[in-house]
């Protein structure tokens, strides 16, 4: 019996299988179904798998942990760094808790990953019978490898010809996704839901060993026992050099909500992307730093900004197309195999190629979307890390949007601001910058753990209000004028930051402010603001009259002072006054009573004549839109502090080390 089969599965099943890269079918000799016997191709015999140093020293990590007595375990490696090899060279190294538990299962949840693993382990085991549980292919249970996409097991009761007691190991490749539903119900059916003594092992691969929305993988994964990071490849030169640009691309995502998964609701998000103004600066960007590159994969949104940005390339004489979820197979390999073969320049994707896919050809990576996952980010730029005949390095060019909503960028990658901008920086140089900015912090906690210098007369001191809950107690607050009350015996109250009041006779007042525009050394300005006689104008007031002009706070308030004693009787300006310390009156405890609580009514032996005018100074001098701003700069910090809260949190789930993990 004679079989066309494809060369990288051959097992003695019946399964059919036809990968989308449809390869050269090879003759094959006569297939002995009695003996169970594997047959290969008569080609030249099978080079052994050489090993990088790092692959053998991840291999050795696992089997010491399994010595020590753990079985669930992860492995954190870097994009391109070979992860499918090293867990495939795993499954020999691993012996059988029994003489029964010989078989092997590897879990993905791509079939680009599924055809993959089962490739590496043809080649790997050529004695071995491989099979694949995915789709139409319907694997026997038996064989000594099953490689299932994690869809396809779950389906229908497809598991339940999988015996747990005849397997020795369970490989999940990008292991960030385990607990999910699909996985979790697997894991139960092997009886690695939880520690179990008769379980198999179970080894959980990936690139980004963290979750963005939060799920503990310590659920699934005991301990992290390798972890070998992509900045580290790329110094030992296994991986590609890379360069990295980051360009503001304008667009405001600060009122982009949260989707599902912690990260930014796609349809929102593409509404503030996906416009002609910002796809054009996409494309420039392109234009001015990536023109002569061969290879550029581009990021978007979601299927909306593919096609604007893709057309965005196109009006520019940009041989630029792209791959979707919805793209057929047939069409969307092809224009991979285009693609790979340097056809056109420029190939346009929304989630496609952020996990799993090998194109080493790829010289430039274009982040056309903002994201708040690290995971993401490292998975998006990971494309172009492979190494590749003829490349010398990846450019990675940043669109970098508003900052205020926690993203995280490609200088967040090495502990700088996410608002750092650089321009084609290498590896070496993003570090050298992280460490100058380090040395900078570190410089200036040094200085500030000194004593600070006395304040003196002339300085100037920048006033905040304390934390107010209502407006009553934004009027009632005195830490502004105590430093007046330093300077001037009058009763000089402040009204706004860096803004005072003295009051004369019949509503006629003295306004004494910082000039924000001032050019010249004359920060400070004073105005008198006369009030009207009833019926004369519209306005209460005449427009105000400037008196003097200072260069310090304290020269102005010497000069406006020294106008006052002039022209306003010292009872009405004086701080010192007795009519200021009697009890306040009916009319100033029925004013300030509206702004309170029914039942925190003030009475007359609970405030001063003195105290209640000042407050009803502020009053009319705008306290109530102070507040309302106050409250929300307060809910803006509050925003602010939570998104932190989230970052912060995000970058410890993120965060991938050697060692236990969290439940």
């Amino acid at each position: 019996m004679y079989r066309f089969l494809p060369r990288w599965l051959l097992t003695t099943r019946t399964s059919q299988y036809v990968p989308s890269f449809r390869p050269k079918p090879i003759y094959l000799i006569q297939v002995r179904l009695a003996s169970k016997q594997v047959v290969r191709p008569q080609t030249q015999a099978l080079q052994p798998v050489r090993l990088r140093e790092y692959q053998e020293e991840c291999i050795q990590s696992i089997l010491l942990s399994i010595e020590n007595g753990h079985k669930r375990l992860g492995i954190s490696l870097a994009t391109g760094a070979g992860k499918t090899v090293v867990f495939t060279q795993l499954i020999d190294r691993i012996k059988p808790a029994s003489e029964f538990a010989t078989q092997t299962l590897i879990l993905a949840h791509r079939r680009e990953l599924v055809e993959q693993a089962a490739r590496h382990c043809v080649n790997a085991y050529p004695n071995k019978t491989v099979e694949i549980e995915m789709g139409n292919l319907h694997a026997s249970g038996r064989a000594d490898i099953t490689v299932a996409s994690i869809q396809s097991i779950t389906a229908g009761d497809r598991m339940s010809k999988f015996d747990p007691k005849l397997f020795k190991l369970v490989l999940v490749d990008e292991a960030h996704h385990i607990v999910a539903p699909g996985y979790l119900r697997t894991l139960e059916h092997f009886g690695l839901r939880h520690k179990k003594g008769e379980s198999p092992i179970l080894v959980g691969v990936s690139a980004t060993f963290s979750r963005f929305d939060g799920l503990r993988l310590g659920a699934v994964i005991d301990e992290i026992v390798y972890h070998k990071d992509y900045v580290d490849m790329i110094s030992e030169k296994w991986l590609s050099d890379v360069v990295f640009t980051t360009v503001e691309s304008t667009a405001d995502i600060s009122k982009v909500k949260n989707g599902a998964n912690g990260d930014f609701q796609p349809g929102e998000l593409s509404k503030v992307i996906n416009t002609e103004q910002v796809n054009e600066i996409t494309v420039r960007s392109w234009l001015a730093k990536a023109a002569g590159r061969m290879s550029t994969l581009v990021f978007c949104v979601d299927l909306a900004h593919v096609s604007g940005l893709t057309q965005a390339f196109r009006r520019h004489g940009i041989d630029a197309r792209f791959v979707t979820g919805d793209t057929p197979k047939t069409e969307r390999s092809e224009r991979l195999d285009a693609f790979k073969r340097g056809e056109f320049p420029v190939l346009v994707n929304c989630g496609v190629f952020t996990e799993g896919t090998d194109i080493p050809n790829i010289d430039c990576v274009v982040l056309a979307r903002p994201t708040r996952s690290r995971n993401l980010l490292i998975q998006m730029i990971g494309r172009g890390m492979r190494l590749h005949p003829g490349k010398t390095n990846c450019h990675i060019i940043d669109m970098v949007s508003s900052l205020e909503s926690g993203i995280v960028t490609t200088p967040t990658l090495f502990g700088l601001d996410p608002s750092q901008l650089v321009e084609e920086a290498s590896v070496d140089g993003m570090k050298d910058l992280k460490g100058r900015k380090e040395a900078e912090k570190a410089r200036e906690a040094a200085a500030l753990s000194a004593n600070p210098p006395r304040a003196n007369a002339n300085s100037s001191p920048s006033v905040t209000f304390v934390d107010y809950d209502s407006v009553l107690d934004l009027i009632s607050d005195t830490s502004g004028e105590k430093h007046m009350w330093a300077i001037s015996k009058n009763a000089w109250v402040q009204v706004a930051p860096h803004r005072y009041i003295l009051s004369g006779p019949e509503g006629t007042y003295i306004k004494l402010e910082k000039d924000e525009k001032a050019e010249d050394e004359a920060e400070f300005v004073a105005w008198e603001v006369r009030a009207l006689p009833k019926g004369l104008s519209r306005s209460p007031f005449a427009a105000p009259r400037q008196l003097l002009q200072a260069a310090t706070l304290v020269d102005a308030v010497h000069g406006a002072d020294k106008y006052a004693a002039e022209k306003y009787p010292h009872v009405l300006i004086s701080r010192h006054a007795n009519w200021r310390r009697r009890p306040a009156t009916d009319g100033q405890l029925k004013f300030l009573n509206k702004l309170r609580e029914e039942n925190e009514k003030l009475e007359a032996t609970d405030i001063t004549k003195g105290k209640a005018a000042d407050m009803l100074i502020k009053v009319r001098h705008g306290a109530r839109g102070q507040f309302a701003s106050h409250q929300a700069s307060k809910r803006r910090m509050q925003r602010q502090v939570s998104m932190q809260a989230q970052v912060e949190a995000m970058k410890l789930r993120e965060q991938v080390s050697v060692g236990p993990l969290l439940r």
